[in-house]
């Protein structure tokens, strides 16, 4: 069973209606390891709705949560800005300058491009804003209990989390008169007001019930659960560690008389190489940033193929092509709809069931019937082969024709494809093995891969190129059979070819590359070879 689907029974168990919730504060630029927790939930929603229940996703942004510094991407005008929450804050503009007429937030400023990915990738969601719900009192009777029962608070944050707390801590942050959280120290608290004094010495109150003020992130999270209702959330493995928020949170809650939603921790995406990406550090590779390169629906496997407790590594350059071949693998086989056969092991049956599972939640529609089956039956790598060797978005189409990948004309789909390719071919993401660079003259190195012994299997081969029919399987057999008969071992025969085709000793399927160029450009670097050795 897939673990979308195992999470539907475990909720199934706790009644029909569940609140899958997300929560993310817009601190900076969204990144890939944003999407798995957005992801995660989807999936869980749709496998719960799949099997008769009745769930949705709720988005929590946390736009209420204060600007902690100066990252590295804004200037240092944002200094007076440091403690304030971030819907009250101007967004930044290309040099990190705060935008001080702007009509949007910070928070909106990093929010809003992610959302626009959420919607590429086919999430249905519903968004509320921290901010408001503070605003419209949603935190009152949470925040009203958390002070009523203050000792109980502290005892479950000290005796969980092994962290003594000052002795004038206060389950409850108030808002200063200049707009910040910092240096504030609360005084005392009659309902519904907080009493403080600032560190200018300056007294003031705020209302529970309002925007004045916040609950303390371990309070905050919990009173969440309580008034939206949520039955299950997923979230970082930091959370999830012994003492964290979440074990001071299930308990916080039964104050509130609510319980704990179904926990699904998940383990960090890194970017290869650099570690795991974090808006605040910008080590990050964003989702519009991927969704110009990255098919939506093979971002949406690389987090359906993998549990949520184990750790992704994404590499948007060679894994990027062999994740596409396994997806486009399973692929056919969903789309094909046959069972295993009935003396299969329970094993592989298993297996089948899951490799559906990772497919149907892959799609950014959850209806089969609304798949392109011409855009699901072009190959990610013949799509990357024909971007480079034809420039033309036309030609690449003519090909597809005659090649009978193609019946029509393009879908949107198709077209998104092919667009997303060529980003990625000329981004630095693309993996040099993959490039294609057809020869337009013999390079030293590959006048050194062949010798006097191979004249007559290239001249040979020079007039197979003339005379066969120029399509890949021809092309190919040609090259075999001829390498058979003069007794050179195929792996020579093709590096010899590679090197003068291509530059290098390897690379993509020869005969696929040859058949998309023009017959007499082959036959020129074969009549090259041939020279050299005169």
């Amino acid at each position: 069973m897939h673990w979308a689907e195992r999470t539907a029974v475990n909720l199934a168990h706790r009644g029909d209606t569940h609140l899958i919730a997300a929560g993310i504060t817009p601190s900076g630029e969204f990144h890939i390891g944003h999407i798995r927790e957005i992801l995660t939930c989807d999936m869980i929603v749709r496998a719960c709705n799949h099997s008769g229940l009745n769930a949705e996703l709720l988005f929590i942004v946390d736009s209420m949560d204060p600007l902690r510094k100066v990252y590295s991407f804004l200037s240092d005008d944002y200094e007076q800005f440091i403690g304030h929450p971030l819907y009250r804050i101007p967004p930044p503009d290309e040099q990190g300058k705060p935008i001080f007429d702007s009509d949007s937030s910070y928070a909106e400023h990093f929010l809003n491009p992610f959302l626009n990915a959420l919607s590429e990738l086919g999430v249905k969601l519903r968004i509320s804003w921290n901010h408001e719900e503070y605003e419209n009192g949603k935190f009152e009777n949470a925040t009203r209990l958390f002070l009523d029962n203050r000792e109980e608070v502290v005892r479950i944050l000290t005796d969980v989390s092994g962290r003594p707390l000052d002795e004038g801590w206060w389950p409850y942050s108030p808002i200063g008169y200049d707009g910040s959280f910092d240096g504030i120290s609360i005084t005392g608290w009659e309902d519904p007001f907080v009493t403080w004094i600032d560190s200018d010495g300056k007294i003031g109150k705020s209302h529970i019930g309002t925007d004045q003020g916040k609950l303390p992130w371990r309070l905050d999270w919990p009173a969440k659960w309580n008034f939206h209702g949520v039955t299950c959330e997923p979230f970082g493995k930091d959370h999830a560690a012994s003492g964290g928020s979440y074990s001071t949170g299930r308990l916080l809650v039964e104050i509130l008389g609510s319980k704990a939603p179904h926990p699904v921790p998940y383990e960090w995406i890194q970017l290869k190489g650099m570690g795991p990406m974090s808006s605040s550090a910008n080590i990050t590779v964003g989702p519009l940033e991927a969704l110009e390169i990255v098919p939506p629906e093979i971002l949406r496997y690389l987090i359906a193929r993998n549990k949520p407790n184990r750790h992704i590594e994404f590499d948007t350059g060679g894994s990027l092509l062999e994740m596409a071949d396994q997806y486009e693998r399973l692929l056919a086989t969903w789309k094909e709809d046959e069972m295993p056969d009935e003396n299969a092991t329970d094993r592989v049956k298993t297996a089948w069931e899951v490799d559906r599972a990772k497919i149907s939640l892959s799609q950014t529609e959850s209806d089969k019937e609304k798949l392109d089956p011409v855009a699901t039956n072009i190959s990610f790598r013949h799509l990357s082969m024909l971007a480079q060797i034809r420039s033309n978005d036309v030609d690449v189409w003519d090909s597809l024709q005659k090649s009978g990948l193609l019946d029509k004309q393009p879908s949107k789909s198709l077209k998104d494809r092919l667009r997303r390719m060529r980003n990625w071919i000329a981004s630095e993401h693309f993996p040099e093995e993959n490039k294609i660079i057809i020869q337009k003259e013999l390079s030293d190195e590959a006048r050194k891969s062949f010798n006097q012994g191979d004249l007559e299997y290239l001249t040979e081969l020079r007039d197979a190129y003339s005379n066969c029919e120029w399509n890949a399987s021809e092309i190919n057999n040609k090259i075999c059979n001829l390498a058979r008969k003069h007794g050179i071992f195929l792996r020579n025969a093709f590096v010899i070819l590679y090197q003068i085709h291509l530059g290098r000793p390897h690379g993509p399927r020869l005969a696929a590359v040859l058949a998309e160029i023009p017959r007499n450009d082959a036959i020129d670097a074969l009549d090259r070879a041939i020279n050299s050795l005169d």
